[in-house]
């Protein structure tokens, strides 16, 4: 019994998460702590020999109104995760970001008193809207990991155990190569001028974001018809959607857009993209923290539900939705949230 392997429970949600997942995964096996991994994983972790019963996707909904309609499907996955580890439990259970799914299972794991440690691994946004939740947190997890300082000061506020371990951006630093090499590396043509366009990584994302980035590249076309455009497709899937909204709404644009596909587990397309680009337009989330690394210039944006969006803004405690305006304290790059994101802003 003493020799049996740590059996370790992960959730993440999206491409970031599933960075964050494989790290961990890796460090774990680094120290020499002898663990088996499952739960619901991307492909990184898949490839590390993670065990993931539920496609990393099917938590890939943001927004109130939104996941409203995956609730059935959602819960479905809950409970077969807690049925599995009712039978069979981890001796830990860390979520990775995605944090209305994971926070839950959390307590469920709790209310059904399963021999299960809980950690959260990165902290929702709760000193940003929804404060309530963290009298839940201190419920149903034992340990916050927290990317930021400023996060485990709020926590121990509520007497949360928390720990900060810093953002993982903050170890790849310098990133990766001078622009001009960058281009190179990505085969496009390093004697023009490019910009980026990311919608994001989730179909969700890229049906309300990618019609407004086709728009503004449109109007910039007309005034620079020299400029090129690169977006990155973390799959096949997102390949193949923004192919046919090009086709559908910017046909055009064809012979100016690139689509550049993930060629392997790593997902790092989309900061090769950024980093061969002059200008980065993108939507709100970690990739901004990688721009502002990159010392590009960039502007941020997002767009809800109406609905959610409305609920979101009776919420949020802060004026500013972006990381890098976050961490400043103060705005340093331009935010386009909702009515403002528009292709001629």
């Amino acid at each position: 019994m003493a020799n049996r392997k740590l059996k370790i429970g992960i959730v993440v949600g999206e491409v970031s998460g599933d960075t964050l997942g494989v790290k961990l995964m890796r460090s774990f096996r680094e120290q020499g702590i002898d663990a088996e991994f499952e739960g619901i994983g991307g492909p990184q972790m898949i490839a590390e020999g993670f065990n993931s019963y539920y496609p990393m996707e099917t938590l890939s909904v943001m927004g109130i109104v939104e996941v409203l309609k995956d609730l059935k499907k959602l819960f479905a996955v809950r409970d077969g995760l807690i049925n599995q580890w009712t039978q069979h439990p981890v001796d830990i259970f860390i979520g990775i970001d995605a944090p209305d799914f994971n926070l839950r299972l959390s307590k469920s794991i709790k209310e059904k008193n399963l021999p299960i440690k809980t950690v959260q691994y990165v902290s929702p946004s709760v000193w940003a809207w929804r404060q309530g939740r963290v009298h839940g947190i201190k419920q149903s997890i034992d340990l916050v990991l927290c990317l930021f300082p400023f996060e485990k000061v709020f926590y121990e506020q509520y007497e949360v155990p928390a720990a900060f371990v810093g953002h993982p951006l903050a170890k790849q630093l310098p990133l990766e190569n001078p622009i001009q090499i960058a281009k190179q590396e990505l085969g496009v043509d390093e004697t023009q001028k490019h910009i980026a366009l990311l919608p994001g990584s989730r179909k969700g994302e890229v049906e309300r974001l990618l019609p407004m980035l086709l728009g503004a590249a449109n109007i910039l076309h007309t005034k620079y018809p020299d400029i090129q455009f690169l977006i990155p497709a973390i799959n096949d899937a997102r390949k193949q959607q923004i192919e046919q909204g090009v086709e559908q709404l910017a046909p055009q644009l064809k012979a100016k857009i690139h689509i550049l596909e993930n060629t392997d587990s790593e997902s790092k397309i989309g900061r090769m993209v950024m980093n061969a680009s002059d200008i980065i337009a993108l939507a709100s989330g970690t990739a901004t923290l990688e721009a502002m690394l990159m010392h590009r210039p960039m502007v941020t944006f997002y767009k809800l539900h109406w609905l959610t969006y409305l609920i979101a803004k009776f919420l949020v405690k802060i004026p500013y939705y972006s990381l890098p305006n976050i961490i400043a304290g103060k705005k340093v790059i331009e935010e386009l949230i909702q009515a403002d994101a528009t292709p001629e802003n």
